[in-house]
């Protein structure tokens, strides 16, 4: 459902960031208006609760393979149920379900990419939603002879390419973003990287003359003919003296892929971190201008040696990791608004990571926060998630190069972790009881969980506990090794904090998600 225009998110102050807490606004206000419009409670439907995200599992099966370093996918709206494929070399390929993988390439644009360096290569894809007819559709590339990142327009019907903006990228060959999507307002949004390096060397992230760190919006319709492209008029930085007038978002580091929920209009992203966290941010349909805090901020931490203004409001992300996880870089998602799964993973949001592999269930909980969890494996390397028409889930990897369809099933967890909290002051304590409610005893086990951001644990009891960053791994000590079927064992520890003094909000045992209780 989009929003009327007029309803904004709600904000909340937390330091020197916001937090645009559009969880309780996405939630709260279809419930409000469906209440006022339903029957008597007689005649309405009864409403069915969302399945625990610790109940999903999330698989994969393999349709494709001899793809060479795929980096996106997406689905025509032309009633052919392909898929288009990106491969890095700059060729697109094309997949069916009853006739698997054609040799031939769609298009060829190999002449004009530059694939030089890991990160450089055909990266981005959209279709408009008149593809059906006019055949056009939209390439993000690193262009020959420079690496400038570029912006084109393919002509299917005529085998043109038409560029349509470019933007320097020289110096250092990585952090190019490259993602394409049209958002449910018709227009163009286009992803860049900060121009690459470590620690953002042009502070690109924070400055508005330029379009590396950013996420552009333009026009790309033929009524902005005879120009490549128009910029639309409530773009935020149009009157803004110096600015890029393209620019919708900006403080990026390296947006590799976003994504729009069909649901609400909403926007989510996946930013790449620099070494210590990657983030996934969330923004209300239609909010521009907003500061997501690049090179101020990593993450929900000031950055040591970024670029800082005082007076600035930076956006924070909703879900957060370290590579502590396993993880490298973050793979942006997409909401779930297919048919097959609905009942199970409808309206959430599902992402990966690079080297980890990790599937991550993220959820607005209805009260300003999230639920979160991991929910599987995908395949080695993952590149990208896309989307069918009909709203269904694949993905890509880079090496060995497959196609993969992702399947979702309900697994009632078999650990369930419950949380007694006492906070006081600048401290916590935290008291775990661990329940295996599976049907097999549990002979040696560790308990891995994330800690709220600026909590250092400080001592701890029936455990062996590490803390590297915000990641805890608490194995068992030798008195409690073995958790029956049905039988429980308790552990804790004693935590400072710098203000957010929140308990864990997610479990593994051995590696299985665990419901979580009170």
């Amino acid at each position: 459902m989009k929003l009327p225009c007029h309803i904004h998110a709600l904000f909340r102050a937390t330091g020197r960031r916001l937090r645009l807490t559009f969880g309780t606004l996405a939630l709260v206000i279809p419930a409000l208006l469906l209440t006022a419009l339903a029957p008597a409670p007689a005649a309405a439907a009864e409403a069915t609760a969302p399945v625990p995200l610790p109940s999903l599992s999330a698989t994969t099966t393999q349709v494709a393979s001899g793809l060479r370093r795929p980096t996106a996918l997406v689905a025509p709206d032309d009633g052919t149920d392909r898929l288009f494929i990106t491969e890095k070399s700059g060729t697109v390929r094309v997949y069916h379900p009853d006739t698997g993988l054609a040799a031939a390439p769609l298009l060829d644009i190999t002449a004009a990419v530059d694939e030089s360096g890991n990160e450089r290569g055909l990266l981005g894809i959209a279709l408009p939603p008149d593809f059906a007819e006019s055949q056009d559709l939209y390439l993000a590339y690193t262009a020959l002879p420079d690496g400038a990142v570029t912006l084109a327009r393919y002509r299917l019907d005529a085998s043109r390419l038409e560029v349509l903006l470019s933007q320097e990228h020289a110096e250092y060959s990585n952090h190019n973003g490259g993602q394409l999507a049209f958002g449910p307002d018709g227009k163009l949004y286009w992803s860049i990287g900060d121009g690459g390096g470590s620690g953002d060397p042009f502070r690109s992230g924070q400055r508005l003359d330029t379009l590396l760190g950013k996420i552009m919006r333009i026009d790309v319709s033929r009524a902005c003919a005879p120009l490549a492209y128009c910029v639309p008029a409530d773009n935020p930085f149009v009157r803004t003296p110096g600015a890029r007038a393209e620019i919708w978002l900006y403080g990026l580091r390296n947006p590799w892929r976003f994504s729009f929920d069909s649901g609400d209009g909403s926007l989510w992203i996946g930013d790449v971190g620099q070494g210590h966290w990657e983030e996934v941010d969330h923004i209300p349909a239609g909010k521009g201008g907003l500061n997501l805090g690049w090179s101020c901020y990593e993450g929900l931490e000031e950055f040591e040696g970024g670029d800082c203004a005082s007076g600035q409001e930076y956006t924070e992300p909703v879900f957060t990791y370290s590579p502590y996880t396993g993880g490298c870089s973050v793979i942006g998602g997409h909401v779930y608004r297919g048919r097959e799964y609905a009942d199970l993973v409808g309206g959430t949001y599902i992402a990966t990571d690079y080297c980890s592999s990790t599937v991550w269930a993220l959820r607005p909980d209805g009260r300003g926060g999230y639920e979160e969890a991991e929910i599987g494996r995908m395949p080695t390397q993952v590149t990208s998630i896309g989307v069918t028409v009909d709203g269904e889930f694949y993905v890509v990897n880079d090496l060995p190069g497959g196609l993969h369809r992702v399947s979702f099933s309900r697994e009632e967890p078999t650990c369930r972790v419950d949380r007694k909290v006492t906070r006081w002051g600048t401290g916590t304590t935290v008291d775990l009881t661990v329940t295996n409610s599976g049907d097999a005893p549990v002979n040696g086990w560790t308990l891995a969980f994330p800690l709220s951001f600026g909590q250092t644990v400080v001592s701890d009891w029936n455990t062996d506990l590490v803390q590297l960053s915000n990641t805890i791994d608490a194995a068992n000590a030798q008195h409690n090794a073995t958790i029956a079927p049905g039988a429980s064992v308790t552990l804790g520890y004693v935590a400072s904090h710098t203000g957010d003094a929140s308990p864990p909000p997610r479990f593994t045992l051995n590696g299985d998600a665990c419901a979580v209780g009170s």
